[in-house]
């Protein structure tokens, strides 16, 4: 096996905190930027940078106040699937921007009923102890998003916490949304999608077991099931794969199928990754595969043979993409 690309381990140092009834007192205090974050994109990131500030400046921890499952989630639940990460995921990206405490708070039919001031009184002031608040322009919050930003900042200003209102991000490819990257998915262009992310979409997950029909084939992939996000445009794509633990923790270039492998009659869509130049035992551990290219559409073959030729043809076309990166 060749040595990964690039060696990164994440140590552990962000605290997660999931009831604001029972917080330690040292886990109280923080400058936090609130919102649901999916995606992490350069609107979030643009929101959190200005609750870091605000946190070095009152020399307290920098944290996100966040919601699970996703308030439109829990008001829809048989809706389709629209998550572009799934928690675990926006964990990992949030503590890779420095985050230290992570206060995700289950969205319930408690939570649900706060009013605007019930929310700012009862989980911001009195349950979390937060210094500053930081959310963007059209922020709603409490029973019915009842809330608005006028009604944030007056509360902060009868009970004692700061609140800034930042500007919606926009760029060349428009106003920075999770809306417009789910679009884009759809459409597979994942380089807009990065564009407005500031970072490749990534379908982060453990290795499942699968069919081994890639490894029959000459291609074993990593399998990862989809359950629960927004599907990108079904296909293949160049990818750049990250192993987050276990032996093989690096960074490495890939190509994977997203779909339902219509040669083989299945109908659940997952991904399947094949990694360059790798070999060994990924069961179980945590992938992160990062979208790149879209390289054509899933077709059905006439053959294995034929499908195996494709299968080198798109290599070698992902291979020269993920080089000129």
């Amino acid at each position: 096996m060749l040595a990964p690309l690039i060696e990164r381990r994440y140590p552990s140092r962000m605290k997660i905190i999931r009831d604001y009834h029972f917080v330690a007192p040292s886990d109280r205090g923080a400058s936090v930027a609130i919102g649901n974050f999916d995606g992490v994109h350069l609107g979030h990131q643009a929101v959190i940078d200005i609750a870091k500030q605000a946190g070095q400046d009152a020399e307290v921890p920098l944290g996100i106040l966040t919601f699970q499952p996703h308030p439109r989630q829990y008001f829809a639940p048989d809706a389709p699937a629209f998550r572009l990460m799934s928690p675990q995921a926006r964990a990992t990206r949030l503590e890779r921007l420095g985050v230290e405490r992570l206060y995700e708070m289950n969205f319930n039919a408690a939570m649900a009923a706060l009013s605007p001031r019930d929310f700012a009184q009862q989980v911001i002031c009195d349950g979390l102890g937060l210094v500053h608040v930081v959310v963007g322009a059209d922020f709603c919050f409490g029973k019915g998003r009842s809330g608005t930003v006028d009604d944030l900042r007056a509360f902060g200003q009868e009970m004692g916490f700061g609140v800034t209102v930042a500007d919606i991000l926009s760029n060349e490819v428009g106003e920075v949304s999770s809306t417009a990257i789910r679009q884009a998915l759809t459409d597979g262009r994942p380089r807009d999608a990065a564009a407005q992310l500031g970072h490749w979409h990534r379908i982060e997950g453990p290795v499942i077991g699968g069919e081994q029909r890639g490894r029959e084939l000459g291609y074993p992939t990593a399998n990862m099931a989809l359950d629960g996000l927004h599907l990108p445009k079904l296909g293949v794509y160049a990818v750049l794969v990250e192993v987050l633990d276990g032996p093989f923790v690096g960074s490495y270039h890939g190509a994977a199928s997203l779909g339902v492998r219509p040669m083989f009659g299945e109908n659940t869509p997952n991904l399947e990754t094949f990694i360059f130049d790798f070999s060994g035992d990924l069961y179980g551990a945590q992938l992160s595969v990062g979208l790149v290219d879209y390289l054509r559409p899933e077709l059905k073959f006439d053959s294995l043979e034929a499908l195996i030729d494709q299968m080198a043809a798109d290599c070698d076309q992902a291979r020269g993409i993920l080089a000129a990166l």
